[in-house]
């Protein structure tokens, strides 16, 4: 007689989440990625576009870069978390629940985070760059675009599509992940998917600008099509391709770098 462990019971009534309880999660996902758009928008407003780190320390970088990458993939990743947190609410309570969740929200984050300093790094040498020589931002943002096409339109960007694009096959695998750290693995692991998925996207932000709300939108909007939409893949290609044209236009169009071009010369 065929049995089920204890470890993937929950796991598959995640899945099957009550329309309500689904409703509640989506909206609470929602609630959480509107705020954080609220404070993300409410603080470019105050700083504008301009090269570099804009003067920002780093710990105030992270923290603002924590709460875009909280407004631009909180609801891509929705079907996933949301199943995972049903499912640690379904094997334990109270103090035990809070731990685990919040292992699992770490884990993510982290990656995030991660990048984060990379970013903040790379920000810091291309205002560096343009500081010392303006004219160099054109080549800049053409490299920017270029590297954000190729990647779209490689081999990796699809293997990491695939996984983010199927939660099931996710799920099933992480239910057979073992305690301690297990729901830190999950998030540590599906952060590093999300991250091969999206880091090409995020590059963009260095000729558009960082703080650019416009662009911020229009790239969430892209990342949450390319997940979830059934044609998401094809528009991944779609997207590639712009950033190329954008790559051969940006050495002569500046407008279309206001990331890297100085204040003055904007």
């Amino acid at each position: 007689m065929r049995t089920v462990t204890m470890e993937k019971q929950p796991l598959r009534t995640g899945v099957l989440m009550p329309a309500r309880d689904l409703a509640v999660a989506w909206g609470l996902i929602m609630v959480i990625a509107a705020l954080a758009w609220v404070f993300t928008v409410g603080q470019a407003r105050g700083m504008g576009i301009e090269p570099g780190t804009m003067g920002m320390a780093l710990p105030l970088f992270l923290l603002l870069w924590l709460a875009m990458m909280a407004a631009m993939m909180l609801p891509s990743v929705a079907p996933v978390a949301v199943t995972w947190a049903r499912g640690i609410g379904r094997q334990s309570s109270g103090g035990e629940r809070a731990v685990r969740t919040t292992e699992f929200l770490g884990g993510y984050l982290l990656i995030w985070t991660a990048f984060g300093l990379l970013a903040y790094g790379g920000l810091a040498l291309t205002g560096h760059l343009v500081d010392r020589e303006p004219d160099a931002g054109r080549w800049i943002g053409a490299a920017a675009f270029a590297l954000a096409g190729l990647y779209q339109l490689g081999p990796l960007k699809y293997v990491c599509l695939r996984h983010c694009r199927s939660p099931m096959a996710q799920l099933m695998r992480y239910a057979s992940y073992r305690p301690p750290g297990r729901d830190l693995r999950v998030g540590l692991h599906h952060g590093g998917y999300c991250l091969g998925c999206c880091w090409a996207l995020m590059v963009v932000l260095v000729p558009l600008g960082v703080m650019n709300v416009a662009a911020m939108a229009g790239i969430a909007v892209v990342i949450f099509l390319e997940k979830l939409w059934r044609r998401g893949p094809s528009l991944a290609r779609v997207a590639g391709a712009a950033f190329l044209v954008l790559a051969v236009l940006a050495p002569f169009q500046s407008w279309l770098l206001p990331g890297l071009t100085p204040g003055d010369m904007m």
